[in-house]
């Protein structure tokens, strides 16, 4: 049977070590000044060669050659199978036995984390008061889970992940040497898999070198069960161009081919990521839309979530060619308010105003309605459509008060429901005031009030606000207050059916 690379190419000396220089070079220096410490901790990702490590050191103290051949002196101790107190204790007991042939007797315990509570403590009276020919090497990967009162008595280093540059480096060495052909792109992608960690990394090595005589990047792909680049990269471009038959079409193909949804979610998100690092326009829907990908992996059904996910950005993100015929229908109904009265006197406004108290403290503040006549370009109605369409909502609401937010707040619902029928089911229980450039919207409720108020929310209503009034709106979210809750009316039978498809009033 063929050894594995990974141990084939561990390595055994501090020279042969790669990526840790911090860590090597500095047990060199200690070791050639003599000062060796009676525990170590060794900390860091999976991979990194803590392990590795521990049993070259074990060997330069004692002044052995190192090999694969277990030596009498250096015992390894799997902490996860050897987890409870009675084995720390058989071991507090066999220190005191001096080594056999070594000048150290060394105990390496790896995973040192999975110790009990009880097992650490009786540990911790060996490290107290080790015996000098006693040295202790600890390796772990979740160095937080272990006591501070272990932590304290030990020298730690910590290994960080190797770089990709020396990853691949190392990968083509082992390539050259194992006489295995393999392209530049394919080892990228090894030691991008890999995470800066080389067991991983030379392990995938060794998997796809039985592949084929010569390993390209697809052979990598496949054995990752990683969807070709080209396709991941259509997928995202059908949800940049809002094509959502592209999207499922891409999606079917995909799992057609054998591929997870989770292993495209991932993929997805890599180009993703890397666009929002390249200063995307659009980092914060692609943000929002990574944030959701994540989920993916965890879903009870992956498919569907993937699809809805894409779907959903997809529809979000539309162009402004989609809304296009929106703003060329807006200005008809909000001219005609505007061109049909003549110059309102007090005694004709007073009856058209509502009595709400919200409206009441803004009377003082209306200039005297007769200046309105003169901005009026033309009698016609007519005329007033077709002159200048991105003034006439400007001229239109400001003189007309709260009527004219009321005929503006419907027109916004209407485009709302037409992409957004959960947004529109809870702004339809809004109440609109029009206060110079911002809108108030008063909800009954809390909860209603802090979904629209969301970030996103709001953009969408303040984008769809600003093609039909013809200028920024600010929307104001508040909450009505407990004195105002009687004037605000119960929804009827037909409102509610509106919102879920089908109602029947009840009366408490």
């Amino acid at each position: 049977m063929g050894q594995a690379l990974y141990r084939k190419y561990r390595t055994k000396t501090f020279a042969e070590t790669v990526g840790q220089e911090h860590v090597t070079t500095t047990l060199q220096n200690a070791i050639a000044q003599g000062k060796i410490s009676h525990a170590y901790l060794f900390t860091g990702p999976r991979g990194t060669g803590k392990t590795s490590i521990a049993r070259i050191l074990a060997h330069e103290i004692n002044g052995l050659s190192y090999n694969d051949e277990t030596h009498l002196d250096i015992i390894e101790i799997d902490a996860a199978s050897n987890r409870r107190i009675d084995e720390i204790r058989d071991l507090r007991d066999r220190v005191n036995t001096a080594p056999s042939v070594a000048k150290y007797k060394v105990y390496i315990i790896d995973e040192v984390h999975m110790l009990t509570k009880e097992a650490f403590n009786a540990l911790l009276k060996t490290l107290e008061e080790p015996p000098a020919h006693v040295v202790f090497m600890l390796a772990t990967t979740e160095s937080h889970k272990l006591p501070e009162t272990i932590i304290s008595r030990t020298q730690r280093y910590t290994l960080r992940l190797v770089p990709a540059e020396q990853v691949i480096a190392h990968l083509r060495f082992i390539a050259q040497s194992e006489k295995i052909a393999i392209d530049d792109d394919a080892l990228a992608l090894i030691a991008e898999h890999g995470e800066g960690t080389f067991r991983d990394s030379i392990s995938l090595l060794d998997q796809a070198s039985s592949t084929s005589d010569h390993v390209t990047l697809a052979d990598i792909e496949r054995v990752l069960g990683l969807a070709p680049l080209q396709q991941i990269t259509e997928l995202n471009n059908a949800v940049r161009a809002h094509n959502s038959s592209d999207i499922v079409t891409v999606l079917n193909t995909l799992y057609s081919s054998g591929y997870e949804p989770a292993a495209i979610a991932m993929q997805l998100s890599a180009i993703l990521r890397q666009e929002v690092l390249n200063g995307s326009e659009a980092a914060h829907q692609l943000l929002a839309l990574l944030q959701e990908l994540l989920d993916v992996a965890g879903a009870r059904n992956p498919r569907q979530l993937l699809e809805l996910v894409l779907l959903r950005a997809s529809l979000g993100n539309a162009p402004a060619t989609v809304v296009a015929p929106i703003a060329s229908v807006v200005p008809t109904p909000v001219a005609a308010v505007v061109s049909t009265p003549p110059a309102p006197s007090k005694s004709a406004m007073a009856p058209s105003r509502p009595t709400s108290k919200a409206a009441a403290p803004e009377k003082p503040k209306q200039p005297e309605p007769t200046p309105v006549a003169p901005e009026q370009p033309e009698p016609t109605p007519a005329t007033t459509e077709q002159s200048e369409p991105t003034e006439t909502p400007m001229a239109a609401i400001q003189p007309q008060g709260d009527v004219d937010i009321t005929e503006l707040w419907q027109q916004t619902l209407d485009e709302i429901k037409r992409q957004y029928n959960t947004l529109y089911g809870i702004a339809r229980m809004a109440k609109p005031e029009l206060h110079g450039n911002s809108v108030t919207l008063t909800f009954k409720f809390a909860f209603h009030q802090k979904r629209i108020n969301e970030t996103k929310n709001r953009k969408i209503f303040a984008d769809v606000l600003e093609r039909l009034y013809g200028a920024p709106l600010e929307i104001v979210c508040v909450v009505a207050d407990k004195t105002e809750s009687a004037d605000v009316p119960k929804p009827d039978v037909a409102t509610i059916s509106n919102i879920f498809g089908g109602a029947e009033l009840l009366e408490s």
